[in-house]
């Protein structure tokens, strides 16, 4: 499916049934660049109305703000009504809008970068903002004031430290200033919104820079205080040659990839995030004994803060509880450590631990070792079915309760050890370690 194709015969349907229609938006920026675009928006001169009654399947996502989601031939494409917009007065959305022409369109949006048109046969490009003139340069910049544009919605304060990183530009002097001095305001708006934005900084293969731009306009203090708390915590040398909390930290983000998984990316960003509370000193030596705890309960409360999903924030939860477990693997009993290779989630917890000693000591040596055993040990070694039940115990004398739950947890670790291997083996086993009697 070629969506730049499909979005082109939209162009061409509605050109046809009399309106003005261009690609716009990111999508002439990406061309532009010559990436190839993720999304691809239309513009266009007819009404909502018009957009709904030329198409068969059409979504209403935003059609008070002329916004028409086109379902055509399994592309989702979207298809916006050129206006203009009255004053923002919730820092999210226009009080009113008000359909006109493409310029009108083109000045009411946010980046000058975004605010291109181009025709999909011709390739001519329509710019009213000087967006070529900064595609060109390498420059993130607002349409107009940089004041009041990000006054009118917050998330634009984000969106600029994403593409500036995402695309490798700088932020225009202007547009950074009016950041900085509206970055306390960025709390304004819904946590879902700011959340959204920061894993896609994360994800989108250039976290590092992202972050650093975050912190160099003042927006890291504010949505991430915890993580603008690693900056100039010291750590031991000898361990982390690379220097501070902060500083091991962006050596992590950098080498995330784009489509870094959600779950991967914030679990590198909050692995030590407990690091500052915890820091000590012990004969001479700084310590952050406990950290990875106290930095899984903190990820899980800014991650529940930031509105992500039950299921991310406890994955997030096990990778920083568990980012230093590895390191105990050679000296752990077999069950204990069979446990481990198979846990939900392990395969995630390795990579973030490669990712850890790469930026810090560049020791694999426990990555490597959990890898090749758990590559040796065939799955049903690892997660063996119980040989016993509940109703076994009960069979063999013991009275129902809690005290059930114990002793198959026993025989559990010890099939996993290999002491028992078949049922009369673990029969065996519970009669010689576990009198009836124990349980009446």
């Amino acid at each position: 499916m070629d969506k730049g194709a499909i979005a082109a015969d939209l162009v061409r349907r509605l050109r046809e049934a009399g309106h003005q229609a261009l690609f716009a938006g990111g999508c002439v920026r990406d061309r532009l660049l010559g990436r190839v675009p993720l999304d691809w928006d239309v513009a266009t001169s007819a009404p909502p109305e018009a957009v709904q009654g030329l198409f068969p399947r059409t979504v209403a996502v935003g059609a008070q703000f002329g916004v028409i989601l086109v379902l055509e031939r399994g592309a989702r494409i979207e298809v916006a009504t050129f206006r203009s917009d009255d004053a923002y007065v919730d820092g999210r959305r226009p009080s009113a809008v008000h359909f006109g022409s493409a310029q009108e369109d083109a000045e009411r949006r946010d980046f000058t970068i975004n605010a291109l048109y181009q025709d999909p046969f011709t390739n001519e490009v329509h710019d009213w903002v000087g967006g070529q003139a900064d595609l060109a340069a390498g420059v993130v910049r607002t349409v107009g004031d940089a004041h009041a544009r990000i006054a009118e919605d917050r998330l634009r304060m984000l969106r600029a430290v994403r593409f500036a990183a995402r695309l490798g530009f700088t932020i225009h002097s202007d547009t950074q200033g009016a950041i900085r001095a509206a970055a306390p305001t960025v709390l304004d708006m819904a946590a879902e919104r700011i959340g959204d934005e920061l894993v896609k900084m994360l994800c989108e293969g250039a976290a590092r820079r992202a972050f650093e731009l975050l912190d160099e306009t003042g927006l890291l203090a504010v949505v991430l205080p915890a993580v603008a708390a690693m900056r100039g915590v010291r750590q031991s040398p000898d361990f982390h040659p690379e220097g501070d909390v902060w500083e091991h930290t962006l050596l992590l983000l950098a080498q995330l990839p784009a489509g870094a998984p959600e779950t991967l990316a914030l679990g590198a960003l909050f692995h030590d995030v407990g690091k500052p509370v915890s820091v000590g000193e012990k004969s001479g030596r700084i310590t952050f004994y406990g950290h990875q705890d106290v930095g899984a309960d903190m990820a899980v409360e800014i991650c529940r803060a930031l509105r992500r999903s039950r299921e991310t924030w406890e994955r997030v939860d096990y990778l920083v509880r568990n980012h230093l477990r590895l390191a105990q693997a050679r000296d752990m009993r077999l069950s204990t450590l069979k446990r481990m290779l198979a846990s939900e989630g392990f395969d995630e917890l390795c990579r973030l631990v490669r990712l850890d000693a790469l930026a810090s000591s560049r020791d694999l040596g426990p990555v490597v070792y959990c890898e090749r055993r758990k590559a040796e040990l065939a799955v049903e070694e690892l997660k063996p079915a119980p040989l016993l039940d509940g109703n076994d115990l009960i069979a063999m004398g013991h009275t129902p309760g809690p005290r059930l739950g114990a002793i198959l947890r026993e025989l559990a670790d010890a099939q996993l050890e290999g002491e028992v291997k078949t049922r009369d083996e673990a029969s065996a086993w519970v009669r010689r370690r576990h009198a009836a009697s124990e349980s009446g």
